[in-house]
């Protein structure tokens, strides 16, 4: 049986729930099981997938930090726990992809597992409503969710955050296909928030080219447990 945090939840999002602390502006988040695909059509279970998308979140968070990207990441306080800065979302996916996969093969009738050299950029506007559709910057500008300027700096960040990630994966054996970022403001500062794990990423093997993420939830493949636990190991060792 899991424990919930004791403060007051102020938001609940298919992967996480949001807690205050003692802070204003510090936040605790708490990683579910509860699995989502297909916006949230498909809904089921993942054991322990929260403990594992908070320890890779942990461990990616604090490399980027090295680097000098900056995050929400404060401490993981406990296997399901992270203390984070209290940032305000902004309501826009930064989809980073390497290899051509996914809904970008089937949009562009690209052959999936091609490689993507320079990475490409795609931006999608959340709002589960309308399904996260993918957008441009004049569709933005016309939302006026984001300036052209916080544009410009999150695809800055998308493509420096690649270049730090690319390489560690590729030390553990792991073919980082695409992922997906979200970003926050904390004192007027554009910083890196949500989460970075196999429920964001599209991550393959790199020698037998298998799914390890949430990909095997999607498309019923089986050992969904083991992928994770395989990506964890693999990220923290």
């Amino acid at each position: 049986m899991t424990v919930e945090p004791a403060g007051t939840m102020i938001y609940e999002g298919k992967a996480k729930k949001i807690f205050t602390t003692d802070r204003p502006d510090q936040v605790l988040q708490y990683f579910k099981d509860d699995a989502t695909a297909f916006n949230a059509q498909k809904r089921g279970t993942i054991v322990d997938k929260g403990v594992v998308n908070n320890k890779v979140s942990e461990r990616l968070f604090r490399l980027l930090e090295q680097q000098g990207i900056s995050t929400h990441f404060i401490e993981r306080v406990s296997d399901r726990e992270m203390l984070t800065k209290r940032v305000t979302i902004v309501p826009v996916e930064v989809v980073v992809r390497n290899v051509v996969a996914g809904s970008l093969a089937k949009r562009l009738g690209l052959k999936e597992g091609a490689a993507i050299d320079p990475a490409i950029i795609e931006f999608y506007y959340k709002d589960d409503a309308l399904g996260d559709p993918l957008v441009n910057d004049d569709h933005l500008r016309l939302l006026n969710v984001a300036t052209p300027a916080v544009l410009r700096e999150m695809r800055e960040l998308g493509h420096k955050i690649n270049a730090v990630l690319l390489p560690f994966f590729k030390e553990r054996r792991m073919m980082l296909v695409d992922f997906k970022l979200e970003f926050g403001v904390f004192h007027n500062r554009l910083i890196l928030a949500d989460e970075i794990s196999p429920d964001t990423c599209r991550f393959w093997d790199q020698t037998t080219k298998e799914s390890m993420d949430k990909d095997r939830f999607r498309k019923d493949l089986g050992k969904i447990e083991e992928a994770y636990q395989e990506v964890l190991r693999r990220v923290c060792e």
